[in-house]
C-alpha cells in the first residue's frame, strides 16, 4: 500500500495515514473487506514506529472505516447507510468547511462542481442523479 506521507507537515503522521486510507476507500482503490497491511509491515513500508501505525488504525476502527482481528488482521469495512442519512459529525465538519469555502469567496456552483468531481461520476449514477 503506497502512502503518501509529509514528515515536514504540522499534521501529525497517524492521521495523514488515516486520511489516506480513508480516501483510498472513498475512491475505490480501497474496497470492502479488502485486508490492509499489518501494523508492522506498513510501518517498515513507510519507515515510521509502527505505534503510529497503530494508532492510525485504532482511529479508523473507531470510526468505523476498519476492522481489526488478531487472527486476520485490519480490513476495510464499509457500513450500510440505509436511510441515506449523514452521519452528525460529517455535518459538523462539513459545515465548517462550506463555511471556510463562503469566508474565500468562492461561489455555491464552484463548490458543488468540486464535490461532484471528487465523488466521481460513476457515483452520480448509484443516486439517481443526472
Amino acid at each position: 500500500m503506497l502512502l503518501t506521507l509529509d514528515f515536514s507537515s504540522d499534521i501529525p503522521i497517524y492521521v495523514q495515514i488515516r486520511n489516506e486510507i480513508v480516501q483510498a476507500i472513498g475512491d475505490g482503490r480501497l474496497k470492502d473487506g479488502e485486508r490492509l497491511p499489518t501494523v508492522r509491515a506498513l510501518a517498515a513500508e513507510a519507515g515510521i514506529n509502527s505505534m503510529t501505525v497503530n494508532k492510525a488504525y485504532k482511529m479508523l476502527k473507531l470510526e468505523g472505516y476498519i476492522i481489526t482481528d488478531r487472527r486476520n488482521g485490519a480490513a476495510v469495512h464499509l457500513s450500510k447507510n440505509e436511510d441515506n442519512n449523514m452521519p452528525e459529525e460529517l455535518e459538523d465538519k462539513i459545515g465548517l468547511v462550506v463555511a471556510e469555502v463562503k469566508a474565500k469567496g468562492v461561489t455555491i456552483d464552484r463548490l458543488v462542481a468540486y464535490i461532484r468531481e471528487i465523488y466521481g461520476a460513476d457515483n452520480k449514477d448509484k443516486e439517481g442523479e443526472e
